[in-house]
C-alpha cells in the first residue's frame, strides 16, 4: 500500500478513522523553519468534522502534537512526527457494515485488493486519513510564504447547479473563510448553503467544484517528462477522497477554442516576460511560466446516504444496507484546506527539486 507522496518534501501519513489516532511522518523540511503547533492548528481547524451545521456532527477537537524534528520552536531538518488523537469513533454505528460492503464505498475494492478491511468508519479510507496531509500541508504553506513568497487560495467555486462569481486575480483568504460553506461570493455562499441544508434534510447530499489559485510561483518550476507540474498536481488532487477529476487552467473548455484563440501571447516589459492571457494556467510544458496557477477539482456527492441502498454482503449475496451514520452532505467546506494543503506539498517538493537541480 502506497501511503507516501513526495520526493524530496516527503510525507508519510499513518492511522485509521475509528482507531487511537492519525499523523503524518515529513522527512525533507528544510531547518531553522520557525514552526510550533500553533502554525499548523488553523489548517486544521478549516479540516475538522463537526465545525458548522452544513457538515459531519463528529465531534473532534482535532488537536495537533509535534512528536519530533523541532527544538527550540525550530524545524531541525530532521524528520517531524505529527498526530491527532481520535476521540468520537462511536464504532457501534458501523456495526452492519461488518459484513455488509457500502455503495460507491471502498468496502468491496479493499476486499478484493487485500481479502481483509477495516470496517469502522473505513479505516485508511475515510477523509480522515487527510489529517496528516492539511497538517504538513501547513508547514509547506509556511515555507512556501516565507522563502518564496507563494499564496494559495481556494475555495468552493461550485455547489451542484449552484455556481459561484469569483476574481481569480483578488480573492482573499478572509473572503472565503468568511461564511461555512467557504465560497467568497456571498449570495452564491447563502444559496449553496440553504441547498445543502435542504439536501440533508433529505438524507441525501451533494457534491461540487474547489478551485485553486496560485500566485508568486515563479517561472521554472516542474519536472518534465513524467513529472510535469501540472501531472502531479493532478495526481495529488486525484488522490483525495471524494475528488473525481482535474481541470488546470482552460482545461476542457478550450476543446471549444481554435489553437488561435487559445494561445497567450508572450510579451516584454521591465526586464520581465509575461503572457496577455492565461488560458494555459500557469503552466507550459510541464513547467510554471511565472502567471498564476489556476485548476478545479470536482468532488462527488458523499457516498454516505440516509436511505436504504441495495448491496451485496461479504458472502456475495444480494441483500440491502440501512442508511445510517454521521457524514457530510457536501464535502467542499473540509475539501478546501485539503486541496490547499496537497497544492502546496506538490509545490514546496518541485521547488526544492528546482533549487538542487538549478541553485535558484
Amino acid at each position: 500500500m502506497s501511503n507516501s507522496f513526495g520526493e524530496l518534501f516527503r510525507i508519510t501519513t499513518w492511522g485509521e478513522s475509528h482507531g487511537g489516532g492519525v499523523g503524518v511522518v515529513l522527512d525533507g523540511c528544510p531547518p531553522r523553519l520557525a514552526l510550533t503547533e500553533a502554525d499548523i492548528q488553523p489548517d486544521l481547524d478549516r479540516r475538522r468534522p463537526g465545525q458548522s451545521k452544513i457538515v459531519t456532527p463528529r465531534n473532534e477537537s482535532d488537536t495537533i502534537r509535534i512528536l519530533s524534528g523541532t527544538f527550540e520552536g525550530k524545524t531541525l531538518g530532521t524528520p517531524i512526527s505529527m498526530m491527532v488523537q481520535n476521540q468520537d469513533q462511536r464504532s457501534e454505528a458501523y456495526t452492519e457494515m461488518a459484513t455488509k460492503f457500502r455503495p460507491s464505498h471502498a468496502d468491496f475494492t479493499y476486499v478484493a485488493k487485500y481479502g481483509i478491511r477495516n470496517w469502522q468508519g473505513g479505516g485508511r479510507t475515510s477523509a480522515r486519513e487527510t489529517i496528516g496531509r492539511v497538517a504538513a500541508g501547513a508547514i509547506a504553506k509556511k515555507l512556501l510564504r516565507e522563502r518564496f513568497g507563494v499564496e494559495i487560495v481556494s475555495y468552493v467555486k461550485q455547489v451542484y447547479d449552484i455556481v459561484a462569481e469569483v476574481d481569480q486575480a483578488t480573492v482573499t483568504l478572509a473572503q472565503v473563510d468568511s461564511n461555512i460553506v467557504r465560497c467568497p461570493d456571498t449570495d452564491s455562499a447563502e444559496r449553496m448553503i440553504a441547498l445543502i441544508e435542504d439536501i440533508r434534510s433529505r438524507g441525501d447530499s451533494v457534491g461540487g467544484i474547489v478551485e485553486t489559485v496560485v500566485r508568486g510561483v515563479p517561472a521554472g518550476w516542474g519536472e518534465p517528462v513524467f513529472d510535469r507540474l501540472e501531472a502531479d498536481l493532478a495526481k495529488a488532487m486525484l488522490s483525495l477522497p471524494a475528488s473525481k477529476g482535474f481541470d488546470i487552467g482552460s482545461g476542457f473548455g478550450g476543446v471549444l477554442m481554435t489553437g488561435l484563440q487559445h494561445n497567450d501571447a508572450i510579451r516584454s516589459a521591465a526586464n520581465r516576460v509575461f503572457t496577455k492571457t492565461n488560458r494555459s494556467g500557469g503552466i507550459v510544458g510541464g513547467i510554471s511560466n511565472g502567471e498564476p496557477i489556476y485548476f478545479r477539482v470536482p468532488f462527488k456527492p458523499v457516498a454516505t446516504v440516509m436511505h436504504e441502498q441495495e448491496t451485496v454482503n461479504t458472502d456475495f449475496e444480494n441483500t440491502t444496507l440501512k442508511g445510517r451514520g454521521r457524514h457530510d452532505p457536501c464535502v467542499l467546506p473540509r475539501a478546501v484546506p485539503m486541496v490547499d494543503a496537497m497544492t502546496a506539498l506538490v509545490l514546496i517538493d518541485h521547488a526544492l527539486r528546482h533549487h538542487a537541480q538549478c541553485g535558484t
